[in-house]
């Protein structure tokens, strides 16, 4: 091998990218890790990691405007959006550090520069270009993650931003309307309600968090109503006009909202444009890369991860993937990543947990009769009572057999979720979970009494 031939090219450094090149290395195969930009991809600089800082500055902000309701005398003067900011940019270059470290150390060759995929080789693998150097891969891993979206004919500019620019913003806007009602609406709208601007969302599906298991998205807009954040679902957006004092959202039907921003949230697409794939023979579905149950293209050691592939756009999903493809390559063949089994959080306030089928989705799968579920109300827990938050935990089994899905919505439930992950992937049954003790007072007790309700023997809970 020549000092640019490695046992696996990988193009992108985010989260499939730079958990594909660790363990990858760890296995003890030769990596080169090609990235335009900084490690950690969207999820570290631009995505999951500072949207979670600003939504727990957010969290703050609410404790000491309702400290009085816990006997604290507190008051809240204001939001400081660069002291914000200085706390949310020092996560990200502690953790951005961090994993420079772990990669340098792991003996990976990084890349720095935008590389594309110029030929791929019949025996396996590609030849991949990053400023006129040739770097050849025995196997191509394709992670070039994805995009903030936007609609047709609505331009990013001016007081028109997608999430991108929104994590730079050095004011609180005072109006917002943000365009879409999932997972990144609904939270920046939990985080600039909370930082004490009027929020109105406009969803063009029935509900909010569509996707989403149905209770969860009544509960998710009984809290917003409380909250005082407007919304309106099943509307779809129109146009809008700017001016130096603000923008006119216009809705079909013929309604319009005034706001000073208008936050683009519709979802993220594939960065697969110029990257030499289909020219490379890639096969492509729109602009996603076509892969198998084990994620291989259509040519033959060559892959892709994460958000070039369709389906949830999740970092540990991402994370998941590149440790598969890495083991694929290195003949273990690992378990395929299955979608449904992966768990998801919604980081707003209230925050959404689930993992596994919605009740809609198993009565479709097994049909009617053959589908039981159990709702485990916070009323009734005492952390959650301590916690001041309203929502539930709801389960949906096969009947007579596992739990398939866990679904659930409160303050912190988000760290409940793992639990629910080993539920769904583990074939739990209900007398399983209700089996096991859970510490009191926790919310990790909710879903123990969630199962005992399934299980034919409520504790907490009416029968």
């Amino acid at each position: 091998m020549t000092s640019n031939t490695f046992d696996i090219v990988i193009l992108g450094g985010g989260s499939g990218g730079y958990s594909a090149a660790l363990r990858a290395s760890q296995l003890g195969l030769k990596v080169a890790l090609i990235e335009k930009d900084k490690l950690g991809g969207t999820c570290l600089h631009s995505g999951c990691i500072p949207t979670k800082a600003l939504l727990h500055a957010a969290e703050v902000a609410d404790a000491v405007r309702e400290s009085r309701t816990f006997g604290v005398q507190a008051s809240l003067d204001g939001v400081d959006m660069n002291s914000v900011n200085t706390f949310k940019d020092g996560v990200v270059d502690r953790l951005h550090q961090g994993l420079q470290g772990l990669v340098k150390s792991a003996g990976i060759t990084v890349v720095e520069g935008r590389g594309r995929l110029v030929s791929t080789h019949q025996g396996g693998g590609g030849t991949v270009e990053v400023d006129g150097q040739a770097y050849v891969g025995r196997n191509v891993v394709l992670a070039t993650g994805s995009y903030a979206r936007s609609l047709p004919g609505l331009e990013i500019e001016g007081r028109v931003v997608t999430s991108d620019q929104a994590l730079r913003m050095t004011e609180v806007p005072k109006r917002v309307v943000i365009v879409g009602g999932s997972v990144i609406g609904v939270e920046f709208a939990s985080v600039w309600r909370s930082f004490g601007a009027e929020v109105a969302l406009v969803e063009a599906m029935p509900t909010l968090v569509p996707l989403e298991d149905p209770a969860l998205s009544k509960q998710l807009e009984r809290a917003f109503r409380r909250r005082k954040i407007a919304f309106r679902t099943g509307t779809r957006f129109a146009g809008v006009e700017q001016s130096d004092s603000g923008v006119v959202v216009s809705l079909e039907g013929g309604d319009s909202i005034e706001a000073d921003l208008v936050l683009v949230a519709v979802g993220r697409g594939p960065r697969s444009q110029g990257l030499g794939l289909e020219e490379s023979g890639v096969a492509m579905d729109r602009d996603w890369v076509k892969v198998d149950d084990r994620l291989a293209t259509n040519v033959k050691g060559v892959y892709a991860v994460g958000d070039l592939v369709a389906g949830l756009q999740l970092a540990h999903r991402g994370f998941a993937h590149g440790i598969f493809v890495a083991e694929e390559i290195a003949g273990l063949s690992p378990q395929p990543v299955v979608d449904a089994n992966i768990p998801r959080v919604t980081y707003c306030d209230p925050e959404i947990a689930s993992v596994g089928l919605t009740e809609p989705q198993a009565r479709s799968q097994f049909g009617d009769e053959s589908v039981e579920v159990a709702e485990y109300n916070l009323g009734g827990n005492g952390k959650s009572q301590i916690l001041q938050t309203a929502g539930h935990v709801k389960l949906v089994r096969q009947k007579d057999g596992p739990i398939v899905g866990v679904h659930m919505i409160g303050t912190r439930l988000g760290e409940q979720v793992g639990e629910a992950a080993l539920i769904v992937n583990w074939e739990a049954h209900p007398d399983d979970v209700a089996a096991v003790i859970h510490a009191h007072p926790t919310q990790n007790e909710a879903l123990g009494e969630a199962a005992l309700i399934l299980a034919g023997k409520p504790l907490h809970a009416h029968s």
